[in-house]
């Protein structure tokens, strides 16, 4: 393996140790639709599209958690559905589950439908539902070889781009795209001066490498991160931004290296003027989420080594997570006074992210809370009213919200004392 930048060696040693822990299930993404927490691997919190073995009990049956729309603890060797919503409870330091956009896409009616206390899926129903997929490789060469036309018009391109990214869901589909040579078009496609197909590109090469760390790795070769850099530092359209942070966030998920390479070139300092600038918002929350996903995941990876005993991939993971510093950074670019400003939105689900994100940073953060006044007077503001909603007489999932976003308030709060 070849990387364009002289820490090739780390990509590729990541590479293998991520291939080590899901070498029997890669290329089986769509297959099983499941993801398994296990004692051994740490998955990344707030995302749920992580692959990992499947296996069966005696009866052949698997044992899976029903997601719902309120938040469930995840046991070990529990497997999940893809797409789910998976996140850390800074709190309690569980992962917990509840049903995720992808998910209510991607997954069948009837298991959406299924009530968590049945707790299996029958490994025949899964087996039926893969007889009936065909083999997708040969629609996917021939998409390819559409798209090389140099006649061809952008509206056609733009149909062809869209068919590529419901295929590259899959991750064997994902890894034939770069086998093919569709990730190099793709890539080029970012550097169009036609704002539809920079948009497109990128929802493309996001779909590819979410959750694939192959597709991950070339796309970093190829230079991909840097133009994706550059289209959000210069003057775009929001709807083409949107999907650039999109495919940002699938290139760092778990990715130490390219953390690493997104630090060193001016990452942080991107994003913190794309916040300055995003008035309404749309952007903020999910440059916060992409923070916030970063910072769990090293958080993670050391939580993971205090439940078992340490082996060579644990070791060489917090090795690789330790070179991956956003501390100085943060409070350089002025990152523990720019959340903060998320609380000032009146949408719920604004400042319920801007809370995990200002816990997530407070370990770097806290001096700068306790003499930031606007935040100290936004949280007593916010609590009052949260706590007025949760004493209220609106029941149901509502109203288990509001008070999930309570004690994210409180939970600051005694951190900040």
């Amino acid at each position: 393996m070849k990387l364009i930048s002289t820490g090739s060696s780390g990509a590729a040693l990541w590479l293998l140790l991520h291939c080590c822990q899901i070498a029997r299930t890669v290329g089986q993404k769509s297959d099983s639709a499941l993801t398994v927490v296990e004692n051994t691997a740490v998955r990344e919190a707030g995302s749920a599209d992580k692959e990992a073995e499947v296996t069966a009990d005696e009866d052949g049956d698997f044992e899976v958690v029903q997601p719902t729309d309120n938040w469930q603890t995840l046991k070990a060797g529990q497997a999940v559905p893809a797409g789910s919503h998976v996140r850390l409870n800074l709190q309690t330091g569980q992962r917990e589950i509840r049903l995720g956009k992808e998910q209510l896409k991607y997954w069948p009616q009837e298991h959406r439908e299924t009530k968590t206390d049945q707790g299996t899926i029958s490994a025949d129903e899964l087996k039926q539902a893969l007889k009936k997929m065909e083999n997708l490789i040969p629609i996917m060469k021939r998409l390819l070889d559409q798209f090389k036309n140099s006649n061809l018009t952008t509206e056609l391109k733009l149909s062809l781009l869209l068919d590529l990214e419901y295929l590259v869901h899959q991750v064997d589909n994902a890894q034939s795209l770069c086998s093919m040579g569709g990730l190099q078009l793709v890539v080029e496609g970012l550097n169009s001066t036609d704002f539809r197909l920079q948009e497109t590109s990128a929802f493309v090469l996001g779909a590819a490498a979410s959750s694939n760390p192959m597709v991950q790795v070339k796309a970093l070769e190829s230079g991909a991160l840097q133009t994706l850099l550059v289209i959000l530092a210069t003057a775009q359209p929001l709807r083409v931004k949107k999907k650039v942070l999109f495919a940002v966030a699938s290139l760092l998920r778990n990715f130490p290296y390219a953390q690493r390479h997104f630090l060193s070139h001016g990452g942080l300092q991107v994003l913190s003027e794309l916040f300055r600038a995003d008035g309404g918002g749309v952007l903020r929350i999910r440059i916060v989420t992409m923070l916030y996903d970063m910072i769990s995941e090293k958080e993670l990876i050391s939580q993971a080594g205090l439940d078992q005993a340490p082996d060579a991939t644990h070791e060489e993971q917090v090795q690789q997570y330790s070179k991956v510093s956003m501390q100085e950074e943060l409070l350089e670019k002025g990152w523990c006074t720019l959340v903060p400003q998320m609380l000032e939105s009146t949408e719920h689900d604004y400042r319920e992210k801007a809370l995990r994100a200002l816990l997530a940073m407070a370990p770097m953060c806290l001096d700068k809370y306790r003499s930031d006044r606007s935040l100290l007077s936004s949280l007593l503001t916010l609590r009052d009213q949260y706590q007025e909603m949760v004493e209220s007489e609106i029941i149901g999932e509502e109203n288990s919200y509001f008070a999930e976003i309570a004690e994210l308030i409180n939970a600051l709060q005694v951190k900040m004392k």
